[in-house]
């Protein structure tokens, strides 16, 4: 070993040695992984390929910050006698890639070794970087491992998908966090195992729990408060509540603006609202706010809401979510929460109605039954009434006993058809009652024997229709 070497060795094991604990304690083999066991645990299909050195395909890991992506990845590096690469996508592009690829084809040409790729956070490579990585991987010239914190499904390609398996990572329990700091205290390697240090329980739970399944995080904390204490007269380095509190400061919620967790969210907290929980909704809003969501985001999806799923149930929905977002801009942050949270409280314990879905019922009429010419009683008088009779023999409503006429409104091929059920909720049900009578005067009036309902279409037939109309 020549001097250059000795000097490079020592400054290898010194940076090692002042790494941060959240990288000392990375754990080397699979034995000492924590958590995701319905994946790596014994016997599973990927813990078994990683054993016996047979990456069957190339795999995608999808999972929140600190659930053991990269740490997987490293044990496969450690334990694969494939040769091992490593990109950033933030840091690198086509052109190291295309180095990467070059020397695995030397590689396999001229050794016949496999490469293996781990490409983190492949997300953020756009469509020309993944298309670039693709016919490398059909070709089976490298295996990809790809780390995620966004859904793969919307966020790489589908060729590329379609040639991985997907394994989705869960954030870690608060107990697995616990296990992780104990070892790191316990250590004496790579962790504090050779310092004297004592740590509540109270302070090792509130250090997992904060962490909300993030384990660096929690390994960073602990290493804050350890190294920011100083040791008591007996040499002690005491970690209380206080200390823990103020070493992770207050709890980072996963909960990323572009990403699933943002989409997740605001769907529960729609859907608590439409399910009449205002507690679960008032959870929801609190965990969308706290975490920066914008407050015009969640009142024009209340604003929709209130159309959609409360309607003529209570039609004061409509009045209270638009004067909420009106009073918002008036107002904003901090006080403006006050008309956000009326609004979520009154939709959420409103009577529901989603009777305004009879629209595309009759959306779907139109588009399938074609062109029917107006009534000639129902066109414009004003313009064509004397030179083609236009308006003759329409019936003035408010000419009749209790303002209702049953004279006809649809054109005549749709006669007897209904596409408006209402609801028995709230207002709604007024409206029956009323309905039921005009109805009834109207099969009367003009003599239909026949009447029925158009059938509700499914969620993802109204999609395709809102999708035309460009509110996809």
């Amino acid at each position: 070993m020549t001097k250059a070497d000795l000097f490079d060795h020592a400054l290898q094991k010194r940076m090692a040695a002042e790494a941060p604990l959240a990288a000392r304690m990375r754990p080397r083999s699979l034995k000492d992984f924590v958590g995701q066991q319905e994946i790596i645990g014994p016997g599973r299909l990927l813990r078994r390929a990683i054993e016996a050195d047979k990456l069957f395909s190339s795999i995608l890991l999808w999972g929140p910050p600190g659930s053991g992506k990269t740490t997987l990845a490293n044990i496969i590096a450690n334990s694969t006698a494939s040769y091992f690469a490593t990109l950033s996508a933030v840091m690198g592009g086509v052109r190291e890639l295309r180095a990467v690829i070059a020397a695995a084809l030397e590689r396999r040409k001229l050794h016949g070794a496999r490469t293996i790729l781990f490409v983190d956070e492949v997300h953020r490579w756009n469509k020309a970087q993944q298309d670039a990585l693709l016919p490398h991987v059909e070709r089976g010239v490298i295996v990809l491992i790809g780390a995620t914190t966004e859904n793969p499904y919307f966020e790489v390609i589908g060729a590329l998908v379609s040639r991985s398996r997907v394994f989705q990572f869960r954030a870690l329990s608060d107990d697995d966090t616990q296990r992780v700091l104990q070892e790191a205290l316990e250590d004496t390697e790579r962790g504090y195992g050779g310092r004297r240090i004592e740590i509540s329980v109270a302070s090792l739970e509130h250090l997992a729990t904060v962490a909300g399944g993030d384990v660096r995080n929690a390994l960073n904390a602990l290493e804050l408060a350890v190294e920011s204490t100083a040791p008591n007269e007996h040499g002690v380095i005491e970690i209380t509540l206080d200390v823990a509190q103020e070493s992770i400061q207050r709890r980072a919620v996963l909960y990323d603006r572009d990403g699933d967790a943002h989409y997740d969210t605001i769907s529960a907290f729609i859907k608590s609202v439409r399910g009449s929980d205002p507690d679960a909704a008032l959870y929801w809003l609190a965990k969308m706010l706290y975490a920066g969501e914008s407050p015009r985001f969640i009142l024009r999806r209340l604003l929709i809401l209130a159309g959609e799923d409360v309607g003529l149930a209570d039609p004061m929905g409509l009045v209270v979510a638009n004067a909420a977002a009106q009073a918002f801009e008036y107002v904003g942050l901090p006080e403006g929460v006050y008309p956000l949270v009326e609004a979520t409280l009154y939709l959420s314990t409103a009577p529901k109605s989603n009777s305004s879905g009879s629209f595309f019922q009759a959306h779907e009429t139109v588009e399938k039954e074609g062109r029917m010419d107006v009534p000639v009683h129902l066109k414009d008088a004003n313009r064509d009434g004397d030179a083609f009779g236009h308006g003759e023999g329409y019936i003035y409503p408010h000419d009749t006993p209790g303002h209702h006429t049953g004279q006809q409104y649809l054109p005549t091929p749709l006669l007897g058809r209904y596409f408006y059920k209402p609801t028995d909720q709230g207002y709604e049900a007024e409206v029956q009652q009323r309905l039921e009578r005009w109805r009834a005067a109207q099969q009367a009036a003009l003599g239909l024997e026949e009447t029925h309902y158009s059938p509700p279409l499914s969620e993802e037939e109204i999609m395709q229709i809102k999708k035309g109309m460009g509110h996809g």
